[in-house]
């Protein structure tokens, strides 16, 4: 977890490195083909004067266009809902800056997830009805003045994974993607995504970031459910990454 992380790193010299961190349309358009209509062809008949066909035409051609209306209604209708769906969507990948002046950092963050107190994390937000999937910051203070006095960011998670699979609760945990960034703010900023199969929870996708400023680890946390019944999809995933790719030290431009 985060907090035994900093605990680690707050009581290590960097010859001995502590373990890192863990925190705990479909288009649905009616597949409407355009209909051949037989009528056709009678109603050009009816057009060119042949007269004793007409009465025979007639409630064939009500008939069609009462047939036309169906599809046409259906795909007014599905228009809507589509219209709802992107709609939900743009809702639910809206975010909004969240700064901390105090503690000094920065990052986006889900306007509808709902901020939660829970003890030793610097912020908490959660997704209503969904704790499990949670966006947090822990900040402690360390001994370190940089993440890299600690080791490369592949060394970092290797320690992370080691400190997930200890845990008896863990049945796998793999490392997916490991990056460094220099933050806006100056700070060399690691980041990590990996996955957890636990049997609390079942499966997960991990995001984690972390930097050092004034002797301070800060340390974001991103966990969203991502069981093979429940992919994780491609617009939260969008979102997800834009927060954690946010996480910054605070710095007055960033919050403009």
């Amino acid at each position: 977890m985060a907090l035994q992380a900093c605990s680690f790193l707050s009581s290590n010299q960097c010859h001995n490195p502590p373990y890192f961190p863990n925190f705990s349309r479909t288009k649905t358009l009616l597949s409407v083909s355009a209909p051949r209509f037989p009528f056709l062809s009678q109603i050009h008949a009816l057009k060119t004067g042949i007269d004793n066909d007409r009465k025979a035409l007639l409630p064939s051609l009500c008939f069609s266009r009462r047939n036309l209306s169906f599809p046409i209604l259906a795909l007014l209708v599905n228009g809507f809902l589509l219209k709802d769906s992107i709609a939900m969507e743009n809702q639910e990948l809206q975010l909004e800056r969240y700064t901390d002046v105090k503690e000094g950092f920065t990052l986006l963050r889900p306007s509808s997830w709902i901020k939660v107190d829970k003890a030793g994390a610097t912020v908490l937000f959660e997704e209503a009805n969904k704790g499990s999937n949670n966006v947090g910051v822990v900040v402690n203070p360390v001994r370190l003045s940089s993440l890299e006095e600690f080791g490369s960011p592949q060394f970092v998670a290797d320690k992370l994974i080691q400190a997930e699979k200890r845990k008896e609760s863990t049945k796998d945990a793999e490392v997916i993607r490991v990056a460094e960034r220099s933050g806006q703010s100056g700070v060399q900023v690691y980041e990590f995504e990996y996955k957890v199969d636990s049997s609390r929870g079942g499966m997960k996708r991990i995001f984690s970031a972390a930097f050092v400023a004034s002797k301070k680890l800060y340390l974001l946390n991103i966990a969203h459910s991502d069981k093979p019944e429940n992919p994780l999809d491609t617009h939260t995933r969008m979102m997800l990454e834009e927060i954690i790719h946010s996480f910054d030290g605070f710095n007055m431009q960033l919050n403009k």
